[in-house]
């Protein structure tokens, strides 16, 4: 969960949850129940929040503590979610800041961004069932149930579901850097 990483960065940076708030755009009532592990924050709540630290999104998943072997289980996982029609991801290991796996499953018509954005990073989509269409520059991708694809994640990308059926993903992305 974000909820302690979030306090500690906080705390490090000397502000309250007010002065976080207003620095941020993101309301105190939010903030503390993200905090508590009442909720989990929203990717485009991280997006406001991560400036305010001078750090990127990856940095408020980092845990300096994470385990050697992490074992992810159902239900126990750390939960991205997103605006209504964008994806929402399930995280699948820890906050070590060397690998990001991340599965997620889109409904028709959903998509993981409004406009396709890049980052830092390579990346690998592993499509478990169904199919998406990869947005890659100015390509689009059409990746079906056990095919991948890698590239270079500062090319403006994002993943779409035109499709009539769900379709599962796994993202993979080293270093995670959102």
């Amino acid at each position: 969960m974000i909820g302690p990483r979030l306090r500690e960065l906080r705390e490090l940076h000397g502000l309250s949850l007010r002065a976080l708030a207003a620095a941020s755009g993101v309301s105190v009532a939010l903030l503390s129940q993200v905090e508590n592990g009442r909720s989990e924050p929203s990717i485009a709540t991280l997006r406001k929040l991560a400036p305010v630290f001078d750090a990127d999104i990856a940095e408020l998943f980092h845990e300096p503590a994470a385990p050697r072997v992490h074992l992810s289980r159902p239900g126990a996982r750390t939960i991205l979610t997103a605006p209504t029609g964008m994806v929402g991801y399930e995280r699948l290991t820890p906050g070590r800041g060397d690998l990001e796996v991340l599965r997620a499953v889109l409904q028709p018509g959903e998509a993981s961004a409004a406009e396709p954005r890049g980052h830092e990073s390579t990346e690998c989509v592993y499509v478990v069932a169904g199919a998406v269409v990869v947005e890659i520059g100015a390509e689009e991708h059409h990746v079906r149930t056990a095919e991948s694809i890698t590239f270079d994640s500062r090319l403006p990308h994002r993943f779409r579901n035109p499709f009539d059926d769900a379709a599962e993903i796994l993202v993979s992305v080293t270093p995670p850097t959102p």
